[in-house]
């Protein structure tokens, strides 16, 4: 089984048509009738059926927009474009990037800033808003750092405001979906994966709280691990029918109180074989158990550490060392 290279790829679809359009100079009316009337741009689509566009796309719709500035009608520049790819002489194509940003792109860049707008943005109830800051954000700042430091984050502000009763629960609900929808999102259109049975992700029974799974779902997959995502208070009884099945590399769940933390510590029952065997990797974290230390020693498996980056950085080198054994 051979692995593949860490580095992000140009052709992979992150971003919604509203933002390529902002980051073209191109209308989002336009871009559908071009897509309509010449296949172009190529785009591909969420499970929701949303448009997502590359990077590489991009740059070859800037290079056509320019076309079309000098003088040139769409279709010759679309099949100039063509032409140039048949060649291979996609270097021909790339345009510099514009350097003069605007007010709202300066304004983003910090990321405490950030957070703060998406949050305001999300609790007014504007996610058309909440789609450009993000989109725009996306063009400054690598994915994997807006999912730590943004909407990880973001997730907790809203949860404190509701907690303290500053916003009811329809608001809530309508910006942490907005936060999950686009985290789902963003796991589902990661790059190429490993050829390696996927990590299953889970909450334990009675687990309602998914950020931090979700989280750790984006991140793994933004380093090629196929993910199996299976979210909140997962009976153990249908997992251990879905581990049949799957056979996945690893399980991860999540417990953030002592009562899902209690359930968890019965898997064994459920799953005997990796019990016995440690096959698949069964691994687990959340509040309780920084909060809790005693309870790390409770739970079988292997604790995957106190943070997020701890535990991404312990579960990956777990699969690595199972997915890529040394010779």
């Amino acid at each position: 089984m051979s692995e593949l290279s860490d580095r992000p790829t140009s052709e992979e679809p992150l971003y919604n048509i509203g933002v390529v359009a902002r980051m073209t100079g191109i209308p989002v009316a336009t871009l559908r009738i071009w897509e309509r009337r010449y296949g172009f741009p190529a785009s591909a689509r969420t499970a929701g059926g949303h448009r997502l566009y590359s990077e590489r796309e991009i740059n070859r719709l800037r290079w056509v927009k320019a076309q079309v500035d000098a003088g040139v009608q769409i279709s010759q520049a679309i099949r100039s474009l063509e032409h140039l790819t048949r060649q291979g002489r996609a270097a021909d194509l790339l345009l510099p990037t514009p350097t003069e940003p605007t007010t709202e792109k300066v304004s983003i860049l910090p990321l405490r800033n950030l957070r703060e707008r998406l949050v305001a943005t999300l609790l007014s109830h504007d996610t058309e808003k909440a789609d450009q800051i993000l989109g725009e954000a996306m063009a400054v700042y690598p994915i994997e750092t807006l999912v730590l430091e943004v909407l990880g984050p973001a997730l907790e502000d809203i949860g404190e405001a509701w907690m303290e009763g500053r916003i009811g629960i329809a608001t809530e609900h309508l910006a942490t979906n907005y936060l999950r929808h686009r985290l789902l999102m963003w796991m589902f259109s990661g790059p190429p994966a490993y050829l390696a049975r996927p990590t299953v992700l889970a909450c334990a029974p009675g687990e309602w709280h998914e950020g931090s799974l979700l989280i750790l779902g984006v991140l793994l997959r933004r380093r090629r691990w196929p993910v199996a995502y299976l979210g909140q208070s997962l009976p153990l009884a249908d997992l251990a029918r879905l581990t049949r099945d799957l056979k996945p590399l690893a399980i991860v769940f999540v417990a953030m109180t002592e009562e899902p933390a209690k359930a968890l510590a019965e898997w064994p029952r459920w799953l005997p074989e990796a019990y016995r065997t440690g096959r698949p990797l069964i691994g687990f974290g959340g509040r309780i158990f920084t909060a809790q230390p005693e309870w790390q020693g409770k739970v079988p498996g292997t604790f995957l550490g106190a943070t997020l980056t701890e535990g991404l950085t312990n579960l990956e080198r777990m699969l690595r060392a199972e997915a890529f054994p040394s010779p």
